[in-house]
């Protein structure tokens, strides 16, 4: 069965991408690592979300607490869903402005170099599966 891979899969658009995917008959391997909560405090964490999830598609969805930041962590999932690996969806990111002015350094390592991390390890892996 094909595989999708979805970053930011606790998030709003993550979570909606995760119950289409699966709802349409493919495995999801979400990446999640509740940076929301840091970003916002804890009544922003994703955790829920994931919990949900988890519950709801639990065969068919799986949940991996993987930071896009970390090149090697990325790297391997790829790495081990490169044969079935048809698409990747990537939602994660610092999403706010405001934030960003408080931390640019976190705000660039998320948003730039974890979408750097996520493009290379699917070029290396998977090539031929879509990016989103």
């Amino acid at each position: 069965m094909p595989t999708m891979i979805v970053s930011g899969s606790g998030g709003l658009i993550g979570s909606e991408a995760v119950a289409h995917l699966v709802r349409a008959g493919y495995d999801v391997v979400g990446l999640e690592n509740d940076m929301r909560a840091r970003f916002f405090g804890p009544e922003a964490s994703t955790a829920h979300t994931t919990e949900r999830l988890l519950r709801t598609f639990g065969g068919s969805f799986s949940s991996l607490d993987i930071d896009i930041r970390d090149r090697d962590g990325v790297d391997r999932v790829l790495a081990k869903h490169a044969r079935s690996l048809e698409l990747v969806v990537h939602t994660a990111a610092q999403p706010s402005h405001d934030w960003a002015a408080s931390d640019p350094h976190t705000d660039f390592e998320v948003n730039a170099n974890g979408t750097l991390n996520l493009l290379e390890a699917t070029r290396r892996h998977a090539p031929a599966a879509t990016f989103i």
